[in-house]
């Protein structure tokens, strides 16, 4: 490749074409114009005349610039001119590259696929056979090098994962072979990697790529002096810094959004910022995470669990102090356990189920009054906590003697059981462990906790069951009771030390603790743990996203409390049976270090040269200068007058017509006249991704729609436009397609407004997120998981199946499937009201009212299926051969089929077209 400048040309050598304009000018002088042949009878009198010197006229200079020009111009065309080339060399042999994949990745991964598009598309240019790798995702056996345009297929299914590579050495250690690697490195320092760089320089030559964007790291938030304590860390310490970290949530109606922003400053030379933020109660325990604004990976999102979702506990006690004594008081050494970790509160039984607490315990209470009863029972059965703690009062009550009572978990003996007094047989009875299934399962008893005297209770076939700590000799300690969502527990022994040592113990915390009557801010650790077993409930992305987890494994309480994300463990939130534990990538001592390579490792930045290719563009500009020249000519010529000149200047006026016209049809959008512009004529809109691939095949689509829409219906749909939900008003536009994408901005909540309203009005909005031939197989994909998290906001009526009589089959066309460019995918529409099932005699289709379905979901891409390009034709295949034109064909009709629908809502369910339908149907 000649490289002059910012433009490189890929044939040289026809540049030597170029030597001879100076002979064509010598040429092209030497030829005159054409002759104007003009009629003058007086010539006849010149006949047989001879002139003794001939001059031929000269070419005008200007015209023969104009053809030195086109030319010069096809030559340089045909020489492959590229804009902005890359000055390398070209490489021989396999080429590896290899990707760390971690979550410290996905705040840049498109920038990072592009260089590995063009790294593949420069070994494709030399030859080379390649191979990728994602370190978190690591090939078994040798390294899958084949042809280097082949992985390209494969890209955009790529994405990182929220944890880092584990064994990198051990498999780099076992490479074979010669080549040279190209490394996309995530810019953070791993025990492992000079392993791994060591063994790759054995292989051949290695070069890194990073991005210079700084990385951070948001620790788990705290509860710490009446406050939120956040901690940021970054890798690099150059410069201040300001950052702004939003609080995110559900709010009072389920819609989550942003409940609180606060911002942290680093220092120039620190790596750490914190910040103490304070917020009511209620807002604070609907804080669901934390993220750093501006910054898309995991590692900038902390997800909250219980530590920071403080209960709220009501304290209830039988008596009040006798003689003054705090330390005789029932609830003095509940308020101790708790205080640290839970908002106590004050007042009656009444008052505090006003309150709703998640918790309320009752200290040596033995009676309720039947009202107050009542609507205890109802708050327990709606998900509450009872705590019941035995003594004097209950002890010597009849409560839950001769049947159970329903608010205690058992029947209890009259009187008690005094053990290890001077009145009594025995020593002080200690605790027997914990069994499997019991929520204190794990926790070490000390040795000093004993009994001396606690309530019996009476034998029972449930009584095995309900028991969930017992005394050493197997009387019950801790009895549990399930009513409804909530439950009911009971300590046979005092709330304090009259009767037990329990209160004393830390082991007392703990098993409130495990109760979910208190949580702790600290992270659990594996002896809290120990024996239990999680469920992922909602999963973090490297993306930073939140997600349903699906059906995942369970994981051990001992590898949740390391702390350690990773493929047997991603992070997420974590469900036990009574508390939920959220497992973030940042955790609470993580320090984000730089990778530092050594100086003979070349590092780049991940910027990309895109190349551009002049040659279209010369060429296009000789063929433009040569019919100027065709122009000139005729008019030196005189024949480019009257009529014909008139025709050549309309021709050349209404050639850019429809470029022009189009322009401003896609500009619609922006100008203020859009209202007009999209309600003058039906407006087909799409909702635009800021995936430029994307937008253009969903423009197109709808290009190609119209099209049909205009030649076999009433309907002359104007040119499609792209709608910003962020910034455009909806309402005027009665349909929108949106793709969805695996990696698109999720709106904001004045969009997520806009879109509710535009649902409610009779709007319909087409998911399409183009997976059927991946999703068909039934696994999740990324852009269902994106769906999700976009349609979770909105307000969508119960969804169904499309049904075979849904009036979408018979609108216009009567279809029975409605594939587009996939056709495995499963349609989702409104549901039918459940009157609608029961149809008249002889009707075969429900009868249902005006009502548009709202949306309509599925993955068959079918913007791809009805895509035109500029010229009316196809852009995509559909199949193969007859079969595919033939579900093409059935798309466009679902498409057609879908506009009607819009448009004249159920109008096919009436009554009046049952004749003709049953005509056509043949019955």
């Amino acid at each position: 490749m000649l490289i002059l400048g910012p433009i490189g040309f890929t044939a040289p050598w026809i540049l030597l074409g170029l030597i001879v304009l100076p002979i064509l000018w010598l040429l092209l002088r030497a030829v005159p114009p054409a002759p104007i042949r003009r009629r003058f009878p007086g010539v006849a009198l010149l006949l047989g005349l001879k002139d003794e010197e001939h001059q031929a006229d000269k070419t005008p200079w200007w015209l023969l610039l104009l053809r030195s020009l086109a030319i010069a111009a096809l030559i340089a065309g045909f020489a492959g001119p590229v804009l902005n080339p890359d000055p390398r060399t070209a490489a021989s042999g396999p080429l590896l590259v290899l990707m760390d994949g971690t979550w410290s990745d996905a705040r840049d991964w498109p920038r990072r696929i592009e260089r590995v598009e063009q790294a593949l598309d420069e070994a494709a240019r030399d030859g080379r056979t390649a191979a990728l790798v994602v370190l978190t995702d690591r090939p078994e056996g040798e390294l899958p090098f084949r042809a280097a345009q082949s992985w390209k297929a494969q890209l955009a299914g790529l994405t990182p994962a929220p944890w880092a590579p584990e064994g990198a050495a051990d498999w780099a250690a076992r490479l074979d072979g010669a080549f040279d690697t190209i490394w996309l490195s995530d810019g953070l320092a791993y025990d492992w990697r000079a392993e791994v760089l060591t063994a790759l320089e054995a292989r051949g030559a290695v070069s890194v790529f990073e991005s210079p964007r700084p990385i951070y790291g948001l620790r788990p938030a705290a509860f710490e002096d009446g406050a939120i304590a956040l901690s940021l860390t970054r890798a690099r310490p150059e410069g201040a810094a300001t950052v702004t970290v939003a609080a995110s949530g559900l709010d009072p109606n389920g819609v989550e959004r942003e409940l609180a922003t606060a911002e942290l400053e680093f220092e120039d030379g620190a790596t750490e910022a914190e910040l103490s933020l304070s917020l009511p109660p209620e807002l604070r325990n609907r804080v669901s995470r934390f993220e750093v604004i501006g910054t898309r990976s995991a590692g900038a999102v902390t997800l909250t669990d219980d530590a920071l979702k403080r209960r709220e506990v009501a304290l209830i006690a039988g008596q009040d102090d006798r003689e003054g004594l705090e330390l005789l008081n029932p609830t003095h050494y509940i308020e101790q356990a708790l205080d640290p970790v839970a908002d106590l509160l004050d007042g009656s039984l009444s008052e505090v189920l006003l309150a709703n607490p998640d918790a309320i315990v009752l200290a040596d209470v033995a009676t309720v009054p039947a009202g107050q009863a009542d609507q205890l029972r109802e708050w327990v059965e709606d998900g509450g906590l009872l705590v019941r703690f035995a003594g004097p009062r209950v002890a010597a009550s009849d409560l839950s003697r001769d049947r159970e009572e329903p608010l205690m978990p058992v029947r209890l003996r009259a009187g008690g059981r005094s053990v290890g007094g001077a009145m009594s047989w025995g020593e002080p009875k200690t605790l027997r462990a914990f069994d499997a299934d019991s929520p204190f399962s794990g926790l070490s008893i000390p040795e000093d906790v004993s009994v001396n005297a606690q309530v019996l209770a009476e034998p029972d076939p449930e009584l095995s069951d309900r028991t969930i700590a017992s005394l050493a000799d197997g009387t019950p300690l801790v009895t549990r009771k399930r009513i409804g969502a909530g439950q009911v527990v009971l300590f046979h022994v005092t709330a304090n030390a009259e009767w037990s040592s329990l209160p004393l113990s830390g082991l007392f915390v703990s098993m409130l603790e495990r109760l979910a009557v208190s949580t702790r801010p600290s992270q659990p650790d594996a002896e809290e743990l120990a024996g239990t077993t999680w469920t992922i409930d909602q999963r973090l992305t490297a993306f930073g996203q939140v997600e349903e987890a699906g059906t995942l494994p369970g994981v051990p309480g001992e590898r949740l409390a390391a702390g350690e994300p990773g493929p047997e463990a991603p992070p997420g939130l974590y469900a036990g049976e009574d508390r939920r534990i959220a497992l973030n990538v940042v955790g609470p001592e993580t320090s984000l270090t730089p990778a530092i390579w050594p100086a003979r490792i070349p590092v780049e930045g991940l910027r990309t040269s895109e190349e551009r290719s002049l040659a279209g563009l010369l060429l296009s500009l000789g063929l433009g200068l040569l019919a100027l020249d065709v122009l000139a000519a005729l008019w030196l010529a005189g024949r480019l007058t009257g009529p014909r000149a008139a025709a050549v200047v309309a021709a050349l006026a209404f050639m850019p017509l429809g470029g022009e016209v189009r322009a401003q049809q896609a500009a619609a959008t922006t100008d203020e006249g859009f209202a007009v512009d999209v309600t003058s004529e039906v407006t087909l809109a799409h909702v635009l991704t800021g995936n430029p691939e994307v937008d253009r095949v969903a423009a197109a689509g709808l290009e190609g729609l119209g099209q049909t829409l205009f030649r076999r219906t009433s309907v002359e749909p104007a040119a499609p436009v792209g709608v910003n939900v962020e910034e455009d008003e909806l309402a005027l536009l009665p349909f929108l397609y949106w793709p969805v994408t695996a990696d698109m901005e999720r709106p904001s909540d004045e969009a997520y407004a806009k879109l509710n309203a535009y649902l409610r009005t009779g709007g319909m909005i087409l998911f399409d997120t183009r997976d059927a031939d991946v999703s068909s197989a039934g696994g999740a994909t990324a852009t269902s998981r994106m769906l999700q998290e976009l349609a979770r906001p909105l307000d969508i009526p119960p969804l169904e199946q499309i049904p075979d009589d849904h009036v979408l089959t018979r609108t216009f066309y009567l279809l029975q499937d409605f594939p587009g460019r996939h056709r495995e995918g499963t349609i989702w529409v409104e549901a039918a009201p459940p009157g609608a099932e029961e149809a008249v005699e002889g009707m075969p289709f429900r009868d249902l009212n005006d009502n548009v379905t709202p949306v309509v979901i599925g993955g068959n891409d079918w913007a791809a299926a009805w895509a035109v390009d500029e010229q009316g034709r196809r852009m995509f295949p559909v199949g193969r051969g007859f079969a595919g034109e033939q579900q093409r064909e059935i798309a466009l009709r679902f498409g057609v089929n879908l506009i009607m629908h819009v448009l004249t809502g159920n109008y096919k369910s009436d009554q009046v077209h049952v004749p003709a339908l049953l005509d056509r149907l043949g019955n």
